[in-house]
């Protein structure tokens, strides 16, 4: 048809299997096994469906973004509030790579950075994580268009030191680097008080993992005023009310009961730490993760061949066919429950 001629065509991102059945164990989309903070639920039963006829307000004027301004101690005019991280990144990637020269990204790291680089028309290169999928900030130290990476790494859960994350940031003044913390909260630490030093410095946070919030679709960036204007007018170009009403109000709730994140995460850490030693004594090897997952490798039996059968249990992991990873499993960190019936299929399928 002569109109295809014309079509803007790229590979699209594939998200985790989102499976219907139920009684499932769902490790694949490193979703938090635990529910949002009992504020949250309150707020919903108490929405208002008369606001649903009103466009929302704009995010960086509502409760959503004092709550957020007061939790990092900074002010509103330092944060971008976009629909999801994605959203945000996407945002991002549209207002800030706008360069003949090449966008850096690591080889193995979340794939949706090629996607929009592909659909935006922006150059890429990705740099190779070294045999223990760690970043070499010296590659990136070279000309360039712009910087993105996630710390920790996705999918392999590998944090960077934060002397290691300046030192990117350093090297690239004249570009922006942008630092995807999806994962910070599980046992990193952030490069938010970078901003401070670095105007060239943006960092991109999430509801979805350690907030329990992915079907709300909040994320947030924070950087310093100058990035933040530019983010917004790139923005209302395209959608002047990109973030619902019931999100604004959920998010802000989300916010009030720092108790009961800051228990969330710990626990998942612990199940995590646990896990570590099981799957070890499985016969699995990994890197030490810093995130809400363990990217793992099985030391006789093929990941592809794990993972089916996983699947026939009604255990769902997560598995790439691509070059370096396709012998590796990414298994989301479940509540303890959910976790002894993964160790017990795995003693079954490995054993």
């Amino acid at each position: 048809m002569k109109w295809e001629e014309n079509v803007r065509r790229v590979v699209p991102y594939t998200p985790g299997e989102q499976p219907k059945k139920a009684g499932i164990i769902k490790l694949n989309t490193n979703e938090n096994p635990y529910p949002p903070a009992p504020g949250v639920a309150k707020a919903a039963a108490g929405l208002s469906a008369e606001k649903f006829r009103l466009y929302p307000e704009f995010p960086e004027q509502t409760e959503l973004a004092k709550a957020l301004a007061a939790r990092y101690h900074i002010g509103t005019d330092r944060l971008f509030i976009g629909v999801g991280s994605d959203d945000v990144l996407s945002m991002a990637f549209l207002t800030f790579f706008h360069s003949d020269r090449p966008v850096f990204f690591p080889d193995i790291t979340y794939s949706f950075y090629d996607v929009w680089a592909d659909v935006y028309r922006i150059p890429y290169e990705r740099k190779a994580l070294d045999a223990d999928f760690r970043i070499c900030p010296a590659d990136y130290c070279q000309p360039n268009g712009g910087v993105v990476f996630p710390n920790p790494n996705a999918p392999t859960g590998v944090r960077m030191p934060l002397d290691k994350v300046e030192e990117i940031a350093a090297a690239n003044r004249d570009v922006v680097v942008i630092v995807d913390e999806a994962y910070i909260d599980f046992g990193g630490t952030s490069a938010l008080p970078l901003i401070d030093k670095y105007d060239n410095l943006l960092v991109v946070q999430t509801f979805s993992k350690s907030r329990s919030m992915a079907g709300m679709r909040i994320g947030y960036a924070m950087g310093q005023p100058a990035l933040i204007r530019y983010l917004n007018d790139v923005k209302y170009s395209v959608n002047s009310y990109t973030m619902n009403t019931a999100a604004l109000e959920l998010g802000a709730a989300a916010m009030q009961d720092e108790a009961y994140f800051e228990a969330c995460c710990k626990k998942i850490m612990a199940t995590r730490a646990r896990a570590e030693e099981r799957l070890s004594g499985l016969g699995f090897v990994f890197q030490k993760s810093s995130a809400n997952f363990i990217f793992a490798s099985h030391k006789t039996m093929p990941a592809r061949e794990i993972f089916e059968r996983l699947k026939e249990n009604d255990i769902y992991v997560r598995w790439w066919d691509k070059e370096r990873i396709d012998n590796y499993l990414r298994i989301t960190i479940g509540t303890d429950e959910q976790m002894e019936a993964l160790y017990r299929a795995l003693d079954e399928i490995c054993g």
